[in-house]
């Protein structure tokens, strides 16, 4: 569904990604995963358009995205849940998720949409004219991925969903996604919690100073000896 070819990225002179190359296979929940620097996030802001490469390419479906602007690989349905949530903190609960349903494929079903959220989030249903400011932050992270969901993504990116959440928003946040993949979404979680995610991915991939340092399955990358070096510095 998704393939990452020779991936080369950076930001200035400084050189992050050193050619990365992995597939996201419909229906699957690919946990990727490193230390802080890895290059996680370039790849996922690489993949919204949001960071050019500087070689390499991104298809969508055997469709090359890596020229296209974030709002054209928005329309296709990639859809980024970003770090550090960036929902509008004046704006209400219901608005911050109508501007999430905002794009062209998504617009007529914005009513249908909105009901999905508050089934998966029934505190977002509670709070829907609660300016979104004034949430906790496992609240606003909710906010943030029924914002994502508005878009009916095909693939939904979320890039570290439990930052500075509680173990037990933690605990609720991945167990929503994974109600999601269940039901058939795609996902793709850049996150820096080993063990969430290797308990909740199909897939995992770890990066290591901008390459692939190793793949499989969450059993098989627990205790290898490259996620530990990778991950953990051992």
């Amino acid at each position: 569904m998704l393939e990452i070819v020779g991936l080369k990225a950076g930001y200035g002179a400084v050189s992050v990604l050193h050619g990365v190359n992995f597939t996201l296979k419909s229906g699957q929940f690919l946990g990727l995963l490193g230390a802080n620097n890895a290059g996680k996030s370039t790849i996922i802001n690489c993949l919204s358009g949001i960071v050019r490469p500087t070689s390499g390419h991104v298809r969508f479906e055997g469709r090359d995205l890596t020229r296209l602007p974030p709002h054209q690989i928005t329309e296709l349905g990639l859809i980024q849940v970003p770090e550090g949530r960036l929902i509008f903190p004046k704006m209400s609960v219901i608005d911050n998720l109508m501007l999430g349903g905002g794009t062209r494929r998504a617009i007529k079903q914005r009513p249908d949409e909105l009901e999905k959220v508050f089934e998966l989030f029934p505190r977002l249903a509670e709070r829907r004219s609660q300016m979104a400011g004034t949430l906790s932050g496992g609240e606003q992270q909710m906010l943030a991925i029924g914002r994502g969901l508005m878009g009916q993504p095909r693939i939904l990116m979320l890039d570290e969903p439990s930052l500075g959440l509680s173990p037990l928003f933690s605990q609720i946040i991945f167990a929503a996604l994974k109600k999601l993949h269940e039901n058939g979404l795609t996902i793709l979680c850049v996150e820096q919690n080993l063990n969430l995610t290797l308990a909740y991915s199909t897939w995992c991939v770890v990066l290591e100073r901008g390459v692939i340092a190793v793949e499989g399955s969450g059993p098989e990358l627990r205790d290898h000896p490259v996620t530990r070096r990778a991950y953990l510095g051992l």
